[in-house]
């Protein structure tokens, strides 16, 4: 059964304007995500996972930074096209934003209660404050955080790194939004906990059929938690592939050594694997491909032009000359 694109971006390109002159961090992307769809968007620090999260949502830091082209279409209505009131009655709503670090998103001043109770007074204005408490209870249970009506009246650093993070999460959830986005939503977190809050957000996919992007650098959590992942390297899109096929046959020589890179218990080895180099700097390369200065198949042609999104089929994607005279042999 096809399901209904929630999120589809096109031609995404947002660019920050310096005193060096415009740097490109995000170019030319295209993804979608559908209703009830766990979509990972996977790649190193620097490679522009974070900025299109932040473009999606309308906080991009502006001076400096704009979305400079580009469609980003939320059930049809594109948000680029938005004015700012309009944007803010949209995020939360029917977009909503797990942020990295919980603590420097939550405000220490005012308690759990009050900041939920804010979220959903600001989209549900008809609401009395007794029945956003109730609805700020009934979510905070949903998310499994334990003695709801005492921990509503808590500050945040009164929480634990979890607790914090399942809080931050019943935020985002608070006024059922079509679509949520994780930006490295366990990166602060122990092992342990990390395995909870991975479990919690498939369960309330699940449960829910919210459409979640997923942006993290852990190929691990994308294998445990995505349906799609789509690769990203210096603000481009590498490679995009159901993730069963990504890690069998990853046909980008990025995604390889991403792959790579994992440590694999099973087998006992000297030293691990590493891509040699570093991602990099936006806007620094113009011409050729990207990844050319740390690729082991570079040809002349790879610095000379700049490759397409070749597609394998109509599934599987991949920004890389090898691909393209692989598809016509």
């Amino acid at each position: 059964m096809t399901r209904k694109v929630l999120l589809d971006v096109k031609g995404l390109e947002t660019t920050f304007f310096t005193d060096d002159g415009a740097v490109q961090a995000v170019d030319n992307i295209h993804f979608d995500v559908h209703e009830g769809e766990i979509l990972g968007i996977v790649g190193e620090s620097g490679c522009g996972k974070s900025v299109t999260s932040l473009s999606i949502m309308g906080l991009v830091p502006s001076p400096p930074g704009k979305i400079t082209n580009g469609e980003i279409l939320l059930e049809g209505k594109d948000l680029t096209k938005l004015t700012d009131k309009q944007m803010r009655a949209v995020r939360g709503k029917d977009v909503a934003m797990i942020f990295q670090e919980p603590m420097t998103s939550l405000n220490p001043l005012f308690t759990i209660g009050n900041q939920l109770v804010e979220a959903i007074r600001i989209h549900n204005k008809s609401w009395s404050k007794k029945q956003a408490i109730a609805r700020a209870i009934e979510i905070m249970k949903l998310v499994g955080l334990p003695r709801s009506e005492e921990l509503i009246n808590e500050y945040p650093h009164q929480l634990s790194g979890g607790m914090r993070q399942r809080v931050m999460i019943a935020m985002a959830l608070v006024c059922d939004p079509k679509v949520l986005i994780a930006d490295e939503p366990t990166t602060a977190l122990d092992v342990t906990i990390q395995a909870q809050i991975l479990k919690l957000m498939k369960d309330l996919n699940e449960r829910l059929n919210t459409a979640i992007l997923l942006i993290t650098h852990d190929l691990g959590v994308v294998a445990e938690t995505c349906e799609r992942v789509v690769v990203m390297y210096a603000g481009q899109a590498v490679e995009e592939a159901p993730v069963k096929e990504i890690f069998k046959n990853p046909q980008h020589p990025y995604t390889q050594g991403l792959i790579q890179s994992v440590p694999d218990m099973r087998y006992k080895k000297d030293s691990l694997f590493s891509i040699p180099g570093n991602v990099p700097k936006p806007g620094s390369i113009k011409t050729g491909c990207r990844f050319a200065a740390r690729c082991q198949y570079v040809t002349e042609r790879c610095t000379a032009e700049t490759p397409a999104l070749f597609e394998l089929s109509s599934t599987h994607k991949s920004r890389c000359f090898l691909v393209e005279e692989g598809i016509k042999q």
